[in-house]
C-alpha cells in the first residue's frame, strides 16, 4: 500500500507520524539507540508517578525496575519492553510499567533483557526466564505473592512473555495466571498486513524483516524463538491481547489469538482501529492510548483478583 494510503488510514491525531519509522540498519543502529535512550529517559524522569514506588536493581545479573502499585503481598507481572529485540532499557516502556502498575494493582517487575545483534537468541528469552525464576524464588523478600504471577510484553517484549507462557505451559513449576501482549511479534513469516502495511508508520516491513535477522542471527526459527510456531498452545494461561489496525503485525496477533481459541485458551483480542504500531508511546496522553491502559489494567485486576486454585 502506498505510504499515502497508508496513513489515511490513521486517525487524524497520528497522521504526523507518517514518517515516523526504526532505522534497524547495522550500520546505524548504534547511534539510533542512544538518540532513542536519551529521549525516553527524559519522558521517564518528567513523569508524574504518584501512587506507584520505583525501584531499580537485579535479579541474580539481570537489571530490573520493581513498580509496586498495590499493598504487599501483591501479584507480581513480569514485563518485557519493545524495542524489535535491538532497541531499549529500562526506561522505554517506563509510561506503560507505571499505568500497568496503578491500574493494575500490582507489581511490575520490568526486564533489562539483552539485546540483539550483540546477544541474539535465546540471550533475551533466557534472561525474561531468569527474571521470572528469581521472582517466584523470592516472593518474601520481594513483597509478592507467587501464587499471583503474570507477564506481559509489548511488541518484541511480547514475544518473550509469550515465550515465558509457553514455556510455563509446559513446566509446572512456572506458574503464571495470565500472559498480556500488547502489539506483539510474534512470526517470523510473512501475513497479510505485513505486505499490505509495507510503509507503515511507527513499524514497517523493512524492520520487520531487519528484527528477525538481528535476533535470529542466521539459525533456523524454532518454536523457542517465534511464539507462532509453537504447535501446540494446549495449557497456555489466559490471554489478552491488543493490537493496531494499520500496523505489519495485525494478521500475526489475530492468528494467534485464534489459535489460542481453538487451544481451549481463553482469549480476549481488542483491536484499536486507526491506530498504528507503537501508538501508545507516540501519544501517552490521548485518550485511545488512555483506553488502553483501562482496559490493560482491569485484565490484570480481573486475572490476578484470586490465588491458583
Amino acid at each position: 500500500m502506498k505510504a499515502l494510503d497508508v496513513v489515511n488510514r490513521l486517525d487524524p491525531a497520528l497522521r504526523h507520524l507518517g514518517d515516523s519509522r526504526p532505522n534497524l540498519s547495522a550500520d546505524v543502529l548504534a547511534g539510533y539507540r542512544a538518540s532513542l535512550n536519551k529521549r525516553r529517559r527524559a519522558e521517564a524522569q518528567a513523569l508524574d508517578t504518584t501512587g506507584v514506588c520505583i525501584e531499580d536493581t537485579h535479579a541474580g545479573t539481570v537489571p530490573v525496575r520493581i513498580y509496586r502499585g498495590s499493598p504487599p503481598p501483591a501479584p507480581a507481572v513480569v514485563y518485557c519492553h519493545s524495542g524489535a529485540f535491538v532497541l531499549g532499557n529500562l526506561d522505554i516502556d517506563h509510561r506503560q510499567c507505571v499505568e500497568l502498575a496503578r491500574r493494575g494493582r500490582c507489581t511490575v517487575i520490568s526486564v533489562d533483557y539483552r539485546l540483539a545483534p550483540e546477544h541474539p537468541f535465546p540471550a533475551a528469552l533466557d534472561d525474561a526466564k531468569a527474571v521470572l525464576e528469581w521472582v517466584a524464588a523470592n516472593e518474601a523478600e520481594l513483597h509478592l505473592d507467587a501464587d499471583r504471577i503474570a507477564v506481559a510484553g509489548s511488541s518484541a517484549g511480547g514475544a518473550l512473555a509469550a515465550g515465558l507462557a509457553h514455556r510455563a505451559a509446559d513446566v509446572s513449576a512456572l506458574r503464571i495466571m495470565f500472559c498480556l501482549l500488547h502489539q506483539p511479534v510474534i512470526d517470523d513469516r510473512p501475513t497479510p498486513s505485513t505486505m499490505e502495511f509495507d510503509s507503515a508508520p511507527g513499524f514497517d516491513a523493512s524492520a520487520v524483516s531487519l528484527m528477525w535477522r538481528h535476533y535470529l542471527a542466521e539459525r533456523p526459527p524454532s518454536e523457542d524463538a517465534v511464539p507462532a510456531r509453537a504447535v501446540d498452545l494446549a495449557g497456555v494461561p489466559a490471554t489478552l491481547i491488543t493490537y493496531s489496525d494499520v500496523d505489519p503485525l495485525r494478521d500475526e496477533a489475530i492468528d494467534y489469538a485464534r489459535r489460542l481459541m481453538s487451544a481451549g485458551v481463553p482469549t480476549e483480542l481488542h483491536v484499536f482501529p486507526g491506530t498504528c504500531h507503537g501508538f501508545d508511546a507516540f501519544l501517552p496522553e490521548w485518550e485511545t492510548s488512555q483506553r488502553l491502559y483501562a482496559l490493560q489494567g482491569a485484565a490484570l485486576r480481573r486475572a490476578l483478583s484470586k490465588r491458583h486454585s
